[in-house]
């Protein structure tokens, strides 16, 4: 890795890391190859980007002090605003730097989605995105299946959060990072995609490969409960009432689950949405 490549990615992971983030360096051209020009990032081939993703402990070292804190805002999710809080040190810890973040639920007025999370992970080398393409003479005739990333040490239990994208820095001679492929037969690819696409509520295509840790019960009950219902899960006030303080002991409850966001949409490297969500962005 070039020295101001490992320079502004140890500095980034000293920002987001201890708070239960991953980071991996990519060229915008990766990301822009495999896509049609009106998902292109519009940016130089070269420039430097960081694809920021989070882990299973990102529930409790980020997401349960930032609702103890006084920076949420009752009408938007508080998953979405902790992340925005973290990425927003990572401005702050390079001021002299331009920066541009997009998280992975942003969209243009069109509905077009800004960044294609999936297709960033795994240019990335973060997390393999497997897809319908990636099973020789599938068995699924006309059904529309979605694709969905795997880490090699978490995986289906992670979230994509956005990218960090760093203009007027460009690093032509960055070693691309290919994802590791950590489900390399037919049947497991078989068996992850139905998984993934037909029994999604029973979280077991999440275990793909072993992980290393899991979703506490807990953090399941929170991501499988429509968003609308999560502030009161949490303790919180709904957006109508008055706000509350968050309660210490953060109550759970175990709710019915609810189906993965937009999955139909999820079509070659045009998937827009984070891996994998059971419920909209976990």
């Amino acid at each position: 890795m070039e020295p101001k490549v490992a320079e502004l990615k140890q500095k980034i992971e000293d920002t987001l890391c201890p708070f239960g983030f991953e980071v991996y360096p990519f060229q915008v051209a990766w990301y822009n190859e495999l896509l049609p020009p009106a998902f292109h990032l519009p940016l130089p081939g070269p420039t430097l980007a960081f694809l920021v993703l989070s882990t299973p402990a990102m529930f409790d070292r980020a997401l349960k002090p930032f609702l103890q804190s006084c920076h949420l805002r009752m009408l938007t999710d508080p998953v979405d605003q902790c992340v925005a809080y973290h990425l927003g040190h990572v401005r702050e810890s390079l001021p002299e730097l331009q920066i541009e973040i997009i998280a992975d639920y942003e969209v243009h007025p069109n509905r077009r989605p800004k960044i294609l999370a999936q297709t960033a992970a795994h240019v990335a080398g973060a997390a393999y995105y497997y897809q319908r393409q990636d099973v020789e003479a599938d068995p699924w005739g006309n059904q529309r299946i979605s694709g969905v990333c795997i880490h090699p040490r978490f995986g289906g239990w992670f979230a994509i959060r956005g990218v960090v994208l760093l203009p007027g820095i460009e690093v032509p001679d960055l070693p691309p990072r290919k994802p590791h492929d950590c489900v390399p037969t037919r049947a497991d690819r078989i068996a992850l995609l139905e998984g993934f696409n037909f029994h999604w509520r029973d979280w077991t295509y999440r275990d793909a490969v072993t992980p290393q840790e899991r979703y506490s019960e807990e953090q399941k009950a929170y991501f499988s409960t429509p968003p609308a219902q999560r502030l009161a899960l949490l303790g919180l006030a709904q957006p109508s009432e008055k706000p509350s303080s968050p309660s210490p002991d953060l109550p759970f409850t175990t709710p019915a689950p609810k189906k993965p966001g937009n999955p139909s949409r999820a079509r070659s490297w045009l998937s827009p949405r984070v891996s994998p969500p059971a419920s909209p962005g976990p």
